[in-house]
């Protein structure tokens, strides 16, 4: 039989036993200092994570920041700034750049498309260029290229050949000054037609309904001009800022030259079209309409011109 134990002892052991179990999970003061134990932890944890976070995005935006004011502005340019360096690269992004954008080709086509019929001379070629002539039908479009052999163009197009002589882009500078400073290149003193050399900027060889018809809408596209060694457009700007200035001042011509991220079409466009003339620009295409003045001594105004020496 097992023994006996005493009243008292049971006192004695009954505070025990009431103490001596330990405070199991599901005890609800435990629970509660779980509660407030588990999220310091997490914390803790989270805080390097959130630095690490916020610390790249802040790398992202430095340099999202740093690719935008990176990439060029228009702005005036002086003889010093003019430095060209033929690099592949270089090369690439301007032959990239030569077709027209979808902007640019809607600039080109509602142009053509609010003066049709009218008559549309292109220097330079593209496929979109054959688009001109379903806009203006009843109208004349003339393509003046140098690979004219390899265009097929619609009844009421015609497409001459033209070799540029001496218009290398890598004489940029020398033929601007030569235009400033020789009066034979000035608008009221051009005879085109008559091939002088007087003027270096005259286009050659140019067919005789260049000469002889108004044209109401001017495009410069070509030569391609993306090389120091092959011809620009320098004397196709010039001479597009000559025939638009023929005829009335009542009459006007639109002008528009692709390509004005570079230099010799940034230069010509400000020396000859005139920032003054400018009306609209999408992407790399600028237009400008210019009134006709046919006694006009000078192209621009003296305190509009962009390009100083």
């Amino acid at each position: 039989m097992p023994p006996q134990l005493h009243q008292s002892s049971l006192h004695i052991l009954n505070p025990l036993l009431r103490f001596s179990p330990p405070s199991s999970p599901d005890n609800p003061k435990h629970q509660r200092e779980s509660k407030f134990t588990m999220p310091k932890l997490t914390v803790r944890k989270l805080i390097p994570l959130l630095i690490f976070v916020l610390s790249s995005l802040s790398v992202l935006r430095l340099l999202r920041i740093s690719l935008k004011s990176s990439s060029p502005v228009s702005r005036p340019v002086s003889s010093t700034t003019f430095r060209l360096r033929p690099t592949e690269s270089s090369q690439q992004a301007n032959a990239s750049q030569s077709a027209l954008t979808e902007k640019e080709l809607k600039l080109l086509s509602d142009t053509v498309a609010l003066r049709s019929p009218c008559n549309v001379l292109v220097f330079g070629y593209a496929h979109e260029y054959l688009m001109l002539s379903s806009l203006n039908t009843r109208g004349i479009t003339v393509i003046i290229d140098d690979e004219s052999s390899k265009i097929m163009t619609p009844n009421n197009t015609r497409v001459y050949s033209l070799k540029y002589h001496q218009m290398e882009v890598k004489n940029t500078y020398k033929l601007l000054r030569h235009a400033r400073s020789n009066p034979s290149c000035a608008p009221n003193m051009n005879k085109l037609h008559q091939g002088s050399p007087d003027c270096k900027l005259k286009l050659k060889d140019l067919p005789q309904e260049v000469h002889n018809t108004k044209w109401d809408v001017i495009v410069v596209d070509g030569p391609i001009g993306d090389d120091l060694e092959a011809p620009g457009r320098m004397g196709s700007i010039y001479t597009a800022a000559v025939l638009a200035r023929r005829g009335s001042s009542n009459s006007t011509t639109d002008v528009l030259v692709h390509d004005v991220q570079r230099t010799a079409e940034k230069w010509f466009s400000w020396e000859f079209l005139c920032q003054e003339n400018q009306v609209s620009a999408k992407g790399n295409l600028w237009k400008f309409r210019i009134k006709g003045q046919s006694n006009a001594s000078r192209f621009c105004s003296p305190e509009t011109s962009l390009v100083r020496y």
